[in-house]
């Protein structure tokens, strides 16, 4: 079994920061690319930062210059900084991973997804 759990999210205030996890654990062989979507009330699911196996990222350009991702790859974890957060940024943040399973099996697999709401 493969679960992918998120954390980290809760009330931040515009200008503030937060910092979301997403650890993979479970029967891994191999972790690729891993990803973070948000969906807002009324709002299509938006890919919000890519990270491939190797680093290499890409962000939409609502998030550029304002989050960043990044992994630590002995932990199977990928986290989401958000800094300079605004209203708008209000949304359920899910990740996703793209990985290969003991028994050879390659899938995407979900989380349950966290909520951030950036108030005053």
């Amino acid at each position: 079994q493969v679960q992918l759990v998120e954390s980290g999210g809760g009330l931040v205030q515009p200008g503030g920061s937060l910092r979301l996890s997403c650890a993979a654990s479970g029967s891994i062989r191999s972790l690729y690319s891993m990803n973070w979507y948000r969906q807002a009330p009324g709002k299509q699911r938006e890919l919000v930062a890519t990270i491939t196996d190797v680093g290499r990222t890409n962000y939409a350009d609502s998030v550029k210059g304002r989050f960043t991702i990044f992994r630590d790859g002995a932990k199977n974890t990928v986290y989401l900084q958000l800094n300079s957060p605004k209203p708008e940024d209000t949304a359920v943040y899910v990740c996703n991973a793209d990985l290969l399973t003991v028994r050879a099996m390659r899938g995407v697999y979900w989380g349950q997804g966290t909520q951030v709401t950036v108030s005053s």
